[in-house]
């Protein structure tokens, strides 16, 4: 990914949240802390369903069409091919569901790779005859060469993150979007670690599918994301068979008039119950925020944050991946022997301080709300605990 040189950083937007001045919230990656304006938006959906006599039909496309257009912003893609989803694993459900493999041919994940990403595709792996191949953690912390380097013209499907979800290390997605088209491979990303945060460019990368839960970099609610298909895979069976996804389906009194027609797009992949009056106002002011604030200056903002934290945490002996080889907003903390103190989430917590604990890594994943106050209670907690382990 290249860095934008006019990228400019986000002076602290604290006043927004809902955060104590003694809490320390370095855990975005885990989830996102909701904007007062986003909880606005869903009470005012709340108190609407409180008078259901002033929703009316036109009141349910909208917003969702809406929330469309923002998302494709986003990606840097079109807003027909955005479907409304309510997790990750409904859209890779439906990226696989579409996805012909034949036997004998090769899916790849990455070892230690959210399970949503991985269990879809060992199902289509048992299922259709083919292999499920894990790409090792590289010593050399470089996944994108270590991805290359198992494509090959029996691959068919490429899932991956843009990021680690364990301690943040990069892919190059444009150079796996590339070596995928030359074996004719599907490329199917979940970008849930990384979209809000981490610039993306769907043009650039060209996937066939993007999955995006809005809980966590997209600053959203829980139970809604969204799904992206390429031009090519719009015409595909959709999970479900709801009303709403069918043509003609803004007629409430011709649904009796049954359709085999879909609504134009990726519609037809949508969610039941889309429509969400509360979650939908939501996601839509939490992605107006985001591109707002923009999100090569969000990146700009959290990387210069994560730099000092990183370089301070080298100091107390803890191991970051190396810049260049990591999503620079998100930060995965090694710490020495690759002894990682069990309860050192917990300790933290008990200090103010909020970070989470996957595999062998202690995420620190900070975002424009933080301030220095919170990475000084860091490190002064850090020091403190460390010195029982030494």
């Amino acid at each position: 990914m290249k860095k934008n040189l006019n990228a400019i950083p986000i002076p602290c937007q604290r006043h927004l949240f809902d955060i104590p001045d003694e809490v320390a919230y370095l855990n975005c990656a885990f989830m996102g802390p909701l904007m007062k304006t986003v909880i606005q938006a869903g009470e005012e959906g709340m108190h609407a369903k409180k008078r259901p006599w002033t929703i009316t039909s036109k009141d349910f496309f909208p917003d969702t069409e809406y929330a469309r257009n923002l998302f494709s912003r986003l990606i840097d893609g079109d807003s027909e091919g955005v479907a409304i989803i309510p997790s990750a694993s409904y859209g890779l459900s439906t990226a696989a569901q579409n996805i012909e493999v034949a036997q004998g041919k090769k899916i790849i994940v990455l070892a230690d790779q959210f399970p949503s990403n991985v269990y879809v595709w060992k199902e289509k792996a048992k299922a259709s005859g083919a292999q499920l191949a894990f790409v090792e953690r590289p010593a050399d912390d470089d996944w994108t060469r270590a991805i290359l380097e198992h494509v090959d013209e029996r691959t068919k499907v490429v899932a991956l993150p843009n990021c680690h979800w364990t301690d943040g290390g990069l892919i190059d997605l444009e150079q796996v979007g590339e070596r995928c088209r030359q074996v004719g491979a599907c490329l199917v990303l979940d970008l849930t670690q990384s979209l809000g945060a981490l610039p993306f460019s769907a043009k650039a990368v060209q996937p066939d599918y993007i999955v995006c839960a809005g809980y966590k970099f997209l600053l959203g609610p829980y139970s809604l994301g969204f799904l992206w298909a390429a031009p090519g895979n719009r015409e595909g069976i959709p999970l479900e068979y709801n009303w709403i996804s069918r043509s003609s389906s803004e007629d409430f009194a011709g649904l009796v008039d049954y359709k085999d027609t879909y609504r134009a797009g990726a519609r037809r992949f949508d969610v039941g119950e889309n429509s969400n009056f509360i979650l939908v106002p939501m996601i839509n002011k939490a992605l107006e925020q985001l591109l707002e604030w923009g999100v090569d200056n969000i990146y700009a903002t959290i990387a210069n944050k994560n730099s000092d934290i990183a370089e301070q945490a080298s100091q107390l002996g803890l191991n970051p991946i190396s810049g260049h080889l990591r999503a620079l907003h998100f930060l995965g903390l090694r710490f020495p022997q690759g002894i990682l103190p069990g309860s050192i989430a917990a300790d933290l917590a008990e200090r103010g301080v909020f970070v989470s604990v996957r595999g062998t890594s202690m995420r620190v994943t900070p975002h424009v709300y933080n301030t220095d106050d919170d990475f000084q209670r860091l490190f002064n907690a850090l020091e403190i605990i460390l010195s029982r382990h030494v």
